[in-house]
């Protein structure tokens, strides 16, 4: 599959939010279809799985990897690691995902990480800070696939005031500069938002460089 094409005037300009650079609607139908197709690719060679909080209980989200590092949590803590909890090295990132870190990240480097995490319905995501890499000066990409889900963003310590927005299928947000290490979290799906999962549920994908 070829890189998507680089954005036209068609394409949203961002808005900032407390720090986030938020482009709704920056991947149209067809790119979010092929981009779930891709996914499907990486599911098949690293499944999804329901990791294990050092505090022994399950995460509500499903997730898998895809590039040099993926994402583990079990009784020994949160981490990156260089393989699935199955043994095998993580696929590679597809080039339609690269091609939107290309476009909005800024950076020059390519993310050596993306984070796949699955929400069905009852699915929700603790506000937390993403601080597990080694450079802070480079910026987490999301992107949203499927059912709407409710964000929020905090600050950079627990508490204090936050401030919330839907994200929608095919958005694009990104975290860096001042914002980097801002607590974030999801409160809540809306079930049968999307038609774009046959059956329903929203994938997030979360770009990062690692080292």
């Amino acid at each position: 599959m070829t890189d998507f094409p680089e954005p036209a005037e068609s394409r949203p300009d961002p808005v900032e939010i407390r720090g986030f650079l938020h482009f709704p609607g920056w991947l149209d139908l067809q790119e979010q279809r092929e981009m779930v197709a891709d996914l499907r690719a990486v599911a098949a060679t690293a499944p999804l799985f329901s990791p294990m909080t050092p505090y022994g209980r399950p995460m509500s989200v499903r997730m898998t990897s895809a590039g040099r590092f993926g994402w583990v949590s079990d009784r020994r803590g949160y981490r990156y690691s260089e393989t699935h909890p199955e043994g095998l090295p993580w696929p590679a990132i597809p080039h339609s995902i690269l091609s939107v870190w290309r476009t909005v990240s800024g950076s020059a480097r390519m993310p050596e990480c993306c984070l796949v995490n699955f929400y069905d319905d009852h699915a929700r995501m603790g506000m937390h800070q993403d601080r597990d890499e080694a450079d802070f000066t480079q910026p987490v990409v999301s992107i949203s696939l499927g059912d709407d889900a409710l964000f929020r963003i905090g600050n950079e310590t627990r508490g204090g005031r936050t401030q919330s927005l839907w994200l929608r299928s095919g958005d694009v947000l990104v975290m860096g500069g001042a914002a980097r290490l801002l607590y974030h979290g999801v409160d809540r799906i809306a079930p049968g938002s999307s038609t774009l999962l046959p059956n329903g549920g929203r994938i997030n994908l979360t770009l990062r460089v690692v080292t």
